[in-house]
């Protein structure tokens, strides 16, 4: 079974897409100048990369707001590693940042045994949900923390990418532990629809050559291989039905094209935005 840094990559190749996002779903909070400091919440933020484009982009829209900026990420490593970032970094001296080493329940466990009624502006969670046991009550309680009028960011890999249609078809054969599950953004819009949340979706192109999976020996084909099914040693460890099934659907138009002779993996995020009324 696959340990967590294993669940972790594959999220890791859409990260220029989550940069790239922001110069066009980055959503505006308010009208200019009607709020002098902005509460922000990211939730799994881990290494604080995107946290700082988003407040990049943020303190272009709102020059010489306040930024008070909670950050919610269990790994004392990535946190660490943030910090280092913001002291690397200009142009914050308009931002404070205040760390929670804890994990989301955890997050919302102390909210409610200190009875406060913290409320955020903007709350991104960006490839977080996978980690989340309980996500219908994790988004209803980070719902319930937006501040009126304020935007709850969700990313997550498609429900039509190349994932959607393996853990569709091969989810309950699949190892599933309780690190990482098998949800895409589709799940989380019919949550949402569930709970008559307002909300706008956007998709983020993304695509990963699968090519060398399909070449008989070819170690880093193998690890891919791992890498896509969460399965250490697939090949090998595989019942033989199950592992040809799935190199036949990985060539097909449910999860990959064909371009230029190379099998391309359709690795597309979702963008949901959600508004507090």
């Amino acid at each position: 079974m696959c340990s967590r840094s294993a669940c972790s990559l594959r999220i890791r190749p859409s990260t220029s897409a989550c940069k790239n996002s922001l110069k066009q779903n980055c959503p505006r909070l308010y009208q200019e100048n009607e709020k002098p400091a902005f509460d922000i919440l990211g939730v799994g933020s881990g290494s604080g990369e995107i946290d700082l484009q988003m407040i990049s982009k943020i303190q272009a829209r709102y020059p010489g707001v306040l930024i008070n900026n909670h950050i919610v990420e269990p790994s004392a490593e990535q946190i660490l590693s943030y910090k280092e970032r913001v002291a690397k970094t200009t142009g914050l001296s308009d931002i404070t940042f205040n760390w929670y080493k804890k994990t989301s329940h955890e997050f919302e466990e102390q909210i409610h045994g200190e009875k406060q009624n913290k409320k955020f502006d903007f709350i991104h969670m960006i490839q977080m949900l996978y980690y989340v046991k309980d996500v219908p009550a994790t988004l209803k309680f980070f719902r319930s923390c937006l501040a009126p009028h304020g935007k709850l960011l969700i990313i997550l890999v498609s429900g039509t990418s190349g994932w959607s249609t393996l853990w569709k078809k091969y989810g309950s054969r699949l190892p599933l532990n309780d690190l990482c599950l098998y949800i895409t953004a589709g799940d989380i819009q019919d949550i949402l629809s569930s709970m008559g949340a307002k909300y706008k979706s956007y998709d983020l192109q993304s695509d990963m050559d699968i090519t060398e999976c399909f070449v008989e020996g070819d170690l880093n084909g193998e690890l891919l291989l791992d890498f896509l099914t969460e399965t250490c040693e697939f090949k090998k460890n595989a019942p033989p039905d199950l592992k040809d099934q799935i190199l036949q659907d990985l060539k097909g138009p449910g999860c990959s094209s064909t371009k230029d002779g190379r099998i391309i993996f359709n690795n597309n995020l979702s963008v949901i935005v959600v508004e507090n009324q």
